[in-house]
């Protein structure tokens, strides 16, 4: 194995956190303020690169940390590394509630693609990377658009996605269709291209988006019940407006509705 071979445990329920456990010169790589706590034996070093610890040169390191700028991620990547005696920990949390998956990279050819956003920690040697779409509609309307995260490599890799997770197994030629935005994860067999809601009422008043991503087995998928965008879209709708009064959800009501379901603050 090229990959440090961790053990772990995921506390928590809704907000769930991972604590790694670590053998001396074991590390685990991280996203930059996941971190939770850690025990004092256990260094934090910042790297560039993609994590996989291979040495590709200053340029090398330079592109792969250049190429997670187009995921919306930070240049730099944070390794823990224990450099004291016996078994130590460090424990990495979720950014909001939800789930997090493990995932034994050697059970997935090496290999899982997942959203931009979801990579939480994984053992020192696996890559973090990216994906390109290579289908168009996927790439316009996928919600994902272009480049998704590919994590590489024989090690244990987590990742944290909104609500609940269903885990679906997909037969050769069997195909699924899911929400945009509640796409988690696939393994690399999986066929993932983008299909029209079809329907003018469907389109305009279905409220579910214009666009499903099909996927087709075989292979593995992961959906989330809450993505984050919808999330943020609820608390956005529900935030007071500018001048102090609360957008109602009843707006023919007006004052009258804020005052039936309690808001009766003047």
């Amino acid at each position: 194995m090229s990959a440090h071979d961790i053990d772990y445990k995921i506390l928590g329920d809704d907000m769930q956190c991972v604590e790694i456990e670590l053998d001396p010169q074991e590390a685990v790589i991280a996203e930059a303020g996941s971190l939770m706590m850690k025990d004092t034996d256990i260094k934090m070093q910042t790297i560039f690169g993609d994590g996989s610890g291979q040495d590709t040169g200053v340029f090398g390191k330079i592109f792969s940390a250049g190429k997670r700028l187009l995921t919306g991620e930070s240049l730099f990547l944070t390794a823990y590394t224990h450099e004291g005696q016996g078994k130590k920990h460090a424990t990495f949390a979720a950014p909001y509630p939800g789930k997090i998956i493990p995932f034994d990279l050697t059970e997935y050819q090496g290999k899982i693609i997942c959203q931009k956003d979801a990579f939480l920690c994984a053992a020192k040697g696996v890559a973090v990377g990216i994906e390109f779409q290579k289908k168009l509609g996927a790439g316009f309307f996928g919600g994902e658009g272009f480049i998704m995260q590919k994590l590489e490599g024989d090690g244990f890799a987590f990742i944290h996605a909104g609500g609940t997770i269903v885990e679906k197994t997909l037969n050769p030629g069997e195909k699924l269709q899911v929400d945009t935005g509640c796409l988690v994860a696939l393994t690399k067999d999986v066929d993932y291209d983008i299909e029209f809601v079809g329907g003018i009422r469907n389109t305009f008043f279905g409220g579910e988006g214009v666009f499903f991503a099909s996927l087709k087995g075989p292979g593995k998928v992961w959906v989330q019940s809450l993505p984050f965008s919808r999330l943020a879209d609820r608390i956005i709708a529900s935030a007071p407006r500018m001048g102090g009064s609360r957008k109602g959800e009843g707006s023919i009501l007006g004052g009258l509705g804020d005052l039936l379901d309690g808001d009766n603050r003047f």
